[in-house]
This record gives C-alpha cells, structure tokens and sequence, in this order.
C-alpha cells in the first residue's frame, strides 16, 4: 500500500508557476517539480480548498494550478474536519487568520493522510508549530500526519 499525501496549495503554485529570480523560491520550485516526478510512489490527495485556491488570482496561472491536480483525488470538508480546524485555532498554534491552514491540517488528519507536503513553513511546516499541531490532534484521537516540505519527502 502506498503512502497517502495530502498535496496542500503551496507545492501546486511552485509547480505551476514559472520559475522564480528568488534563489529560494527557485530552489523550492526545483525540488518540487523533482519530488513531483517521483509522486507515483505515493497516493496523492487534495481538498476542495486547495482546488479553490488554486483557482484563484490570475487566470492562465489559474489554469496551470487546476490542470497539475487533474487526476488527484478530492477530500471533501466534512463537519469532523471543521471541529479539529477550530480546535486548532483555539488550542493551538494556529492564528486566526490563517484558518485556511488550519483547515489543510484538519483535512490531512481527519482523513488519515500519511504525510501532509507543504512550502508553508510559517502556519503548517513549522517545527515549534509542529509539536502543538500534533498535540492537539491527538488530545482528541487522532493520529496526525507527517507534517514536510517535498524536499523531506524526497528519496534518492
């Protein structure tokens, strides 16, 4: 059985976009269209949020986003992952204005992801973050996933 990943918006937008004169940002977009050639060994999913977001803005970006989860299956926002976002904003880590975060998480975890692959390392892939994400997750029973960037989930 492979592994199941929860694909969040960020690592989207580095595939989709063209490459960056940020040295980071292209280094990240690099290892991201890496990691993404290696995907077959892992299920990949994403939620109706990230199809939202990678809709929105520019529309030929837009279309680039939406096209690169074409295949992808979609996780549906269900009342339990509504409960664990909002326990999250209001016993954990996350601020209130990244409640979109939030919702990523809740949906990885509520769905039993594996791991969850990310570039947001300010709200999601944060190691401080990391330790009371998953505190919360399971102080009501939940196993929570790998929380990474592609570059962590990278194999030789």
């Amino acid at each position: 059985m492979k592994p199941k990943v929860y694909v969040e918006t960020t690592v989207v937008s580095y595939l989709a976009a063209p490459p960056s004169r940020d040295l980071i940002i292209a280094a990240h977009q690099q290892i991201t269209r890496e990691w993404w050639q290696g995907r077959k060994r892992f299920d990949l999913y994403v939620s109706q949020i990230v199809a939202q977001e990678a809709g929105g803005g520019n529309p030929e970006a837009a279309s680039s986003r939406l096209k690169t989860l074409e295949g992808i299956s979609v996780l549906e926002l269900t009342p339990e992952s509504r409960d664990l976002a909002e326990r999250l904003l209001t016993q954990g880590p996350i601020p209130e204005k990244a409640a979109l975060d939030a919702l990523h998480i809740a949906i990885a975890v509520v769905n039993g992801m594996d791991f969850l692959v990310t570039w947001n390392c300010t709200h999601i892939a944060n190691a401080a973050m990391r330790i009371m994400i998953e505190a919360v997750c399971r102080s009501l029973g939940y196993e929570p996933p790998v929380i990474c960037t592609p570059e962590e989930l990278m194999e030789e």
